[in-house]
């Protein structure tokens, strides 16, 4: 390890980005220590940016977390697209009394639809069975909802799940007196 020179913006990147990605992993400085043998007071020093690691110490350290100096320098620690929704920030997708509310609308390629479901009493996902490439899962978190997937039929109340492929042509449809919310995941995501 040497000593950092004044203004050494790569020094600095290293140690910022050994900080975030010890944080993300949740590991304290003194765990990462005991894991490495590297001293608990050379990875602070390291991620204030006052010393430069050597590639074999950046090495060491990483082997602690574990992860190569390739995936080290790659990971994207700026990624902008938002994280977290409040209720309000879930797009509606659904049509007529059918809430389907997307999280994650906006995200740029996103690889799957994560959606919470409201079917108010005697709504349905039309008359017309649906069938297109792909997977789907849900869990029924309140109500009960009456599912028919190509020849199988069957009633699911809280807490049944499912999971088929959506070649297969199916339909959702809630016959009883009370609201159903289903949690349900489906790829390839739908661009809605």
């Amino acid at each position: 390890m040497t000593t950092a020179k004044q203004g050494g913006d790569d020094t600095n990147d290293v140690g910022t980005r050994l900080k975030a990605v010890r944080l993300m992993r949740n590991i304290s400085q003194r765990e990462l220590a005991k894991r490495t043998g590297v001293t608990h007071s050379s990875l602070s020093l390291i991620e204030q940016g006052k010393v430069s690691p050597s590639v074999s110490s950046l090495k060491k350290i990483l082997d602690g977390i574990p992860m190569t100096v390739g995936e080290f320098f790659t990971l994207d620690l700026e990624n902008t697209d938002q994280i977290f929704f409040s209720p309000d920030e879930l797009q509606d997708v659904g049509s007529g009394n059918l809430s389907l509310k997307l999280v994650g609308y906006n995200r740029k390629n996103r690889a799957m639809s994560f959606i919470v479901e409201t079917y108010p009493p005697g709504v349905d996902t039309g008359h017309d069975m649906m069938a297109y490439h792909g997977e789907e899962a849900g869990v029924v978190i309140e109500g009960e909802i009456e599912i028919t997937i190509g020849a199988q039929h069957r009633l699911l109340k809280e807490g049944d799940s499912y999971y088929f492929s959506t070649t297969q042509p199916h339909r959702f449809r809630n016959n009883s007196d009370k609201p159903c919310r289903i949690v349900s995941c489906s790829t390839p995501a739908k661009h809605f």
